[in-house]
Order: C-alpha cells, then structure tokens, then sequence
C-alpha cells in the first residue's frame, strides 16, 4: 500500500501509457502532474471531488477547454455526453460501492478526453471504475489510446448492469412464489425497492443510449479519433442490457397489478363476510327493537311466556333472512 503524502490534490491514482512499450504504470502517490506526460504517452487521472483543491488543479492542465473543466466538476445528477473540438466530456451513470461490498445506489462519474488524456472525477467510490482498475492491472498493454480507457469504463457499467439485473430477478422470483402461493401475503413493501431501481436504472440507461448516438453523429472534425467505432459498439452493449431492464419493469408492474388484484379480492371477500353477517343480524335488531320500546301494550308484555316468543321471532327472523338470501342467490 502507497503511504507517501499525495502531492496532487484529490488524487486516487493515475497511469501513464506508453502505446509503444504496451505498458500502463501507476504513479505514486508523490507524483507530480509533471509526471503525468512523456512522449508518446497518455495518462488517466482520477481524482476525488470531496478534495476543494480539484478544481484549482484542472486549471493548471494542458488540455482542458472551460466547459470540459466545468464538466468535471460539476454537481449535477444526470448523464451528460459532449463532442467538441476533438474533445469528449460530460457524465456518465454508475453505481456506488463502500468499504465491504457492492451497492445498487447510483453514483456520477464526470470525465473528459482528448488524444492525450483521459481525467475522471468522483464524490464516492464506484463498482465500474475500481474493476476498470483492476483490469488494467492485469491487462496493462491492452490500452493504446484513451478512447479504449473510456470504452473500458461503459463496458464495466454494462457488466455492473447485468449484476444488478440477475439480483431483481432473483428477488422478483421469490416474490413471485409468495404472491401466486396459496397463503395471502402483501408482498408490495419488498416490491418497491425493486420498481424503484428498476425505473431509475432504465431512465438512466435510455438517457445514456441517446447522449451515445448523438455523439456518435458529430462531425468527425469535432470527434476524437477512434469514437465513432467505440460508440457504435457501446450502443450495442448498451442496448441489449436496456432490453433485459425494461422486460424486468414489465414484469415487476405485473406483479405489483397481481399484489393489487389479490388483495382486491381478499377486500371484497371480508365485505361480502360483513354483508351477510348484517344480513343475519338485522331481523333479529329490529325484533329486539321493536320489544325495547317505550309503549303500551306490547305483545307478550303480561304473562309467562314473554321472553320464549321473543327468542322465537329472534330465530324465525334470522331463518327467514337465510331464506331471503338464498331465494335471491346471495348464498
């Protein structure tokens, strides 16, 4: 592990490439933006943007149009893609990872590129970028120019798509087995978190699709050099996950009407129970209505036998309610 004080501000680490040599070495955490170029090389930089400093150091680099520097450091949340003067900046769409594992949380990777460089920045670790890292660890003359660096990034957010699509299916199924199971369950609370990732992975991803394509239809005067073929190949990647996600926000809606649907009808079975209990129960309110009266001469009034007729008309009155149902095809 690197301990040297870090001499550039908000630096996570850098590579230079060398095209000729097949090689990417890692800077030091005491490297100096110096040390960034050399002849016939080109360098990524990823920088963290908790660090105030960044910005002062993106005006100290060769390169850098005003707009791509304040792609870099800006604060929105949405994907940007921007093609200008053989430049391309803007933000791409990942997901966050802390210390012990992976999460489902979105997280902005703002970038620029030239034929020169590559440079990223942060607010929090991202699954994409740390696996592109590893990849060029072991893979180190695979990288010629910046643009592989770049198609190396939406490839892994591809692969960090497809992981998250097999974990929603996963959970979808067991959902699934509890909602079409005989024993009612409302299974709506474990089924929001699932829609809600679900839809904003795809608002995202077809956000994405479309900034890709139009890039790729920039002059090529304006387009860095290899672009048009990289975006090209992206869209396809892209494309094909856009499919699996939306068949996924079909299939989680379908659910969520089939949740809907059962305890529609679980609702109206407790109605019906309640309707037939206020069926039965109303001759018989109405006879002891009738005798709880404050009047004269109620039948049954004088003599031994009062409270006997009074629990038979109770029960004629229930039978006859019973009756009434069926005749009419309640029951």
């Amino acid at each position: 592990m690197d301990t040297l004080p870090v001499n550039i501000p908000g630096f996570v680490w850098a590579y230079r490439f060398s095209p000729d040599e097949k090689t990417a070495v890692r800077l030091n955490n005491s490297a100096t933006v110096a040390e960034l170029t050399a002849d016939n090389c080109f360098y990524w930089l990823h920088l963290n943007l908790v660090d105030a400093r960044v910005p002062a150091l993106l005006e100290t680099l060769d390169g850098l149009t005003e707009e791509a520097k304040s792609a870099l450091t800006t604060r929105d949340t949405h994907a940007t893609i921007t093609v200008d003067e053989q430049m391309l900046y803007g933000t791409l769409v990942d997901c966050q990872r802390d210390f012990a594992q992976d999460t489902n949380n979105l997280g902005w990777l703002h970038f620029a590129m030239s034929d020169r460089f590559i440079i990223t920045t942060r607010l929090q670790p991202l699954r994409s970028v740390e696996r592109a890292r590893a990849l060029i660890e072991k893979n180190p003359g695979k990288f010629s120019r910046p643009v592989d660096l770049f198609e190396l990034l939406v490839i892994e957010f591809q692969r960090t798509l497809i992981a998250i699509v097999i974990e929603l299916t996963d959970e979808l199924n067991l959902i699934e087995d509890f909602v079409y199971d005989n024993a009612p369950r409302d299974e709506r609370r474990r089924l929001a978190p699932v829609r809600r990732t679900v839809v904003r992975l795809h608002r995202h991803l077809r956000t994405v699709l479309a900034l890709m394509r139009r890039a790729a239809a920039a002059d090529d005067d304006e387009m860095p050099f290899g672009f048009d073929d990289v975006a090209r190949r992206l869209t396809s990647r892209l494309e094909t996950v856009d499919h699996d996600i939306y068949a996924l926000q079909d299939r989680a809606r379908l659910l969520h009407e089939e949740i809907d649907s059962k305890q529609s009808s679980e609702t109206n079975r407790h109605l019906y129970l309640l309707s037939i209990m206020t069926a039965f129960l109303l001759p018989p309110t109405l006879v002891t209505g009738f005798f709880g009266m404050n009047t004269a001469n109620l039948p049954f009034a004088v003599g031994d036998y009062g409270t006997e007729y009074a629990v038979a008309l109770i029960v004629a009155s229930i039978a006859f309610a019973w009756w009434l149902l069926r005749r009419v095809d309640i029951l």
